[in-house]
């Protein structure tokens, strides 16, 4: 079943996106949200994400991570709504890649399947930020300590030797790869890179500027109305971002620029931006300095 944005378009959340983060994320309920991703028939997949969903361990990581960038650094949420977005988006890159006969490491490399290149970036992409839970800084090292054996755990009685320890190593390998000065070495972790970057929608990336942060951060991510995924014309993916405000170019330029260009499948993606309507949409009544 489709889940946020696998379908090909992130747009505003229901709810505030802010309100949607403290429920989820700042509550005491043992469980997050269920994941759901489309597993179209991947065994192995759907077997991981019904583990994720009973992990009460990794549910409360998410949570802590989330307290840790929103409570303590008012940054945007890192817990489990932003888990669920970059896993569907991840699968959903790969899929493009994939359907376009781009070879994923772990088939190129060890002679796996492709089912076992989704199980990869489901695990990146699920573990990727639980380091935010110890701090902001270094966090793709720590979320490594941290996830090295969890993986392990998560995928008993899914993989025996010697392909529990390949598909551990290429998937911590995408975790680290998240970090945006680092490149990464398989078509796995690059679409992990990029998804993690993709979760910019107006109604996920602006907290801080309802919050009344004023910066060139929030007012850009204020600016990015959805974003589109879809099988490009000349590339295998394209992306097309909807902005009210050309505020909104900062967040492509300067935040998913980096990161496609140091995902190892900048080849393979396309981007384009417009703004929507004659005019753009005025961010701020007055700004005063």
């Amino acid at each position: 079943m489709p889940e946020e944005g696998v379908a090909g378009v992130m747009s505003s959340a229901s709810m505030a996106p802010e309100r949607e983060v403290r429920e989820e994320s700042f509550s005491r309920a043992p469980t997050a949200r269920p994941i759901r991703v489309p597993s179209r028939h991947n065994r192995k997949l759907t077997s991981l994400v019904e583990r994720m969903n009973a992990d009460l361990e990794l549910q409360q990581l998410w949570k802590c991570a989330n307290v840790t960038a929103v409570e303590r650094l008012g940054m945007t949420d890192h817990g489990p709504v932003h888990i669920r977005i970059v896993m569907n988006i991840a699968l959903r890159l790969l899929r493009l890649l994939v359907e376009a006969e781009v070879e994923c490491g772990i088939v190129r490399d060890y002679d796996m399947g492709t089912e076992d290149a989704e199980v990869v970036v489901a695990l990146a992409a699920g573990l990727h930020d639980i380091g935010m839970s110890i701090h902001r800084s270094s966090h793709e090292q720590y979320s490594l300590i941290l996830a090295a054996p969890k993986i392990r755990q998560l995928l008993i009685g899914i993989y025996e030797e010697p392909e529990l320890t390949i598909v551990t190593s290429e998937a911590l390998h995408a975790i680290i790869s998240h970090r945006s000065d680092m490149r990464g070495l398989t078509a796995e972790a690059g679409c992990v890179k990029v998804a993690d970057a993709l979760d910019m929608a107006k109604g996920r990336s602006r907290i801080g500027f309802e919050a009344g942060k004023i910066d060139v951060h929030s007012l850009s991510a204020a600016a990015i109305d959805a974003v589109t995924i879809s099988k490009g014309s000349v590339k295998p993916i394209h992306i097309a971002v909807a902005m009210n405000n050309s505020a909104g170019i900062f967040q492509l330029d300067e935040l998913l620029k980096p990161k496609i260009q140091t995902s190892g499948i900048a080849s393979h993606v396309e981007v384009t931006a417009s703004i929507a309507g004659e005019t753009e949409r005025r961010l701020l009544p007055v700004y005063n300095i």
